[in-house]
């Protein structure tokens, strides 16, 4: 496993850029049913969608995704446990869509997301410039949309019964940060 260079470092969790190697990993966590039913698009991913979506939007500086990263003094290096990521950045604007998810699932419940949260919102507003992301999540989500709260998010606005791509509809929030 090579050494990646961690952005930014918290207690628990540290951040570093996503690569090219993490893309099976992403499929994978992507692809549980934990993760999907919390996505408006819940089909399977794949290792040439994840591939092209890469060159797409994180080639293109549309998007910045970070892998989060548990930190254990019992590992050198620290495990890959989830990801986090701007979307839709508009540098103009300073605007961009946060995302967050957890894939492993010895990894739910500890925090790690708060965390990941406040450095990757930190990272955002220091290095990347941005003033404000939104988000958009489930009702449904409670652990996410309390983990949004503790971040600092605030809900502008219900959207009821959001068609996803399974054909399932579910209510949804807005909510919206200022950095």
């Amino acid at each position: 496993m090579k050494d990646y260079e961690f952005l930014k470092e918290g207690k628990l969790v540290s951040l570093r850029l996503f690569d090219n190697e993490d893309i099976p990993m992403i499929v994978g966590w992507r692809n549980k049913d934990r993760v999907r039913i919390n996505h408006v698009y819940r089909e399977d991913f794949t290792v040439d969608g994840q591939r092209a979506w890469k060159e797409k939007n994180i080639d293109t500086g549309k998007a910045v995704q970070f892998i989060i990263c548990e930190k254990r003094p019992d590992r050198r290096i620290p495990r890959p446990v989830g990801v986090v990521h701007f979307h839709d950045i508009d540098k103009e604007e300073g605007t961009a869509e946060y995302g967050i998810y957890i894939g492993e699932e010895d990894a739910l419940g500890k925090g790690y997301a708060n965390e990941a949260a406040d450095l990757a919102l930190e990272y955002a507003k220091d290095v990347m410039g941005l003033k404000k992301v939104i988000l958009r999540a489930f009702s449904s989500n409670a652990p996410a949309v309390k983990s949004y709260l503790h971040a600092g998010f605030t809900k502008t606005e219900d959207v009821p019964q959001v068609l996803c791509s399974d054909g399932q509809k579910g209510d949804m929030i807005i909510m919206e940060k200022s950095l």
